[in-house]
């Protein structure tokens, strides 16, 4: 536990001689990505951005701004037509060919990975306030993440009993169910909830089997507030083939959080983690 907070803490406190690459004072910006927009936000530009896409939820008030839309269906005449001074999305987040044609009009694409960890995301903090040269502002932005997660360390230290087992499972209707395995933000978040993610043995999200559903017998099952509601609510989780053998749904030990606060790993990543850890007993 020790050394995980050296990390932390090297990140907070490193300050590099990396020259400023950009600036955001005044400039129209166009955001891809719900955590790219959520840090911009926060840094102090949420009134220069000008459109976003639809994974962008947070704050609410980005979702008022035109959508540039999801992934593989955004066009860059759509995005051209807004007419944006600067493109910040996430790692593969627009395909290939969008990112020539904005290019070639001479239009400034930058493009930051998504973190799935927690230094990840304080490394992004420190990348998007050194681009934006507010540097400040993201050393005040870390802190209080640094914060959220030296509660959650000594929260969960306190365990005395074995860390109750938690599936996270992908619902997109019915024939659309996968559990997460490892290398994966649902992986990343129930440990540091104090949890252990039952996907083990596999890497990513896979088809989620009867077979494997009930052989993992998670004490809890974790979704997305939108799953469930694919789902038909509550009552339609019984679609899942093998769900009411398990003791998760035995005790009624469901849960679901919103898409973003859970899975972004943005500056509320440590909230997201304490209110996992207090649903899960903690």
């Amino acid at each position: 536990m020790k050394r995980y907070f050296i990390i932390l803490s090297f990140l907070i406190g490193a300050c590099t001689s990396q020259e400023k690459t950009g600036n955001g004072d005044g400039l129209k910006i166009i955001t891809a990505g719900g955590t790219i927009t959520e840090i911009i936000y926060e840094l102090g530009f949420g009134d220069q951005i000008i459109a976003t896409d639809i994974t962008s939820t947070y704050p609410a008030a980005m979702q008022e701004l035109p959508s540039i839309g999801y992934r593989n269906q955004i066009k860059a005449e759509g995005v051209l037509a807004l007419g944006p001074d600067m493109i910040l999305a996430e790692e593969g987040y627009l395909s290939d060919d969008v990112v020539s044609q904005l290019k070639g009009t001479g239009t400034a694409v930058h493009f930051f990975k998504k973190p799935v960890k927690t230094e990840e995301t304080l490394e992004l903090i420190q990348k998007l306030s050194e681009f934006l040269d507010v540097s400040s502002k993201g050393e005040s932005l870390k802190k209080s993440l640094i914060e959220d997660l030296e509660e959650l360390t000594e929260k969960t230290a306190k365990q005395e009993n074995g860390k109750p087992k938690v599936a996270f499972v992908m619902a997109r209707g019915e024939e659309m169910v996968f559990v997460a395995g490892e290398d994966t933000f649902a992986e990343s978040i129930i440990r540091m909830a104090g949890a252990e993610s039952t996907g083990k043995g596999f890497r990513d999200f896979i088809p989620l089997t009867p077979e494997s559903l009930v052989s993992m017998n998670p004490d809890y099952l974790l979704f997305f507030d939108s799953g469930i509601k694919s789902m038909g609510g509550l009552e339609g989780l019984k679609k899942i083939r093998g769900i009411e053998e398990t003791t998760a749904f035995q005790k009624n030990q469901i849960l679901s959080f919103d898409g973003l606060y859970l899975s972004g790993f943005g500056p509320r990543v440590g909230q997201a983690a304490l209110e996992l850890s207090k649903a899960i007993g903690y």
